[in-house]
């Protein structure tokens, strides 16, 4: 059975996960950080062991964004990630203002588009929309 618990997940953790699914490391303080300045995050757990883990990030009114869905590779396909993503989705409604819209967005790896169109995200570019983009910043500038 997948419990979740929210806003209960250590740095070491987060890392040991991250690490698990191959995500980009980080350092120690930039876990922390991340974890701290979270709006909301929510574990899930196959008995005492974390199986997978997802944060809202944002600013709580007009834009909140899924940050760092993960699931451990033993337990893809299992249901836990749809699981995680409905009690995101379930948190920000919660804190959405009545009567307003609030987007929630998020960036999927490459191949896991139908996962997240099923939970009822539309993916960009289409006919209104143009494409996400990203930037990376590694290096300090004078």
């Amino acid at each position: 059975m997948i419990t979740l618990v929210a806003n209960n997940i250590g740095v070491d953790t987060y890392l040991w996960l991250r690490e698990a699914v191959g995500f980009k490391k980080l350092s120690r303080t930039q876990a922390v950080k991340a974890l701290k300045n979270s709006l909301y995050v929510v574990a899930a757990y196959a008995d005492d062991r974390i199986v997978g883990m997802g944060r809202i990030v944002g600013d709580g009114a007009v834009i909140c964004y899924i940050q760092d869905l993960m699931i451990h590779p033993d337990y893809q396909k299992a249901g836990v990630g749809s699981k995680l993503i409905e009690n995101l989705v379930a948190f920000v409604e919660s804190i959405r203002e009545d009567n307003t819209e609030m987007m929630l967005d998020l960036m999927c790896a490459k191949g896991r588009e139908a996962f997240y169109e099923a939970h009822g995200f539309i993916s960009r570019p289409n006919e209104s929309l143009g494409p996400g983009m990203i930037r990376y910043l590694n290096e300090r500038r004078a």
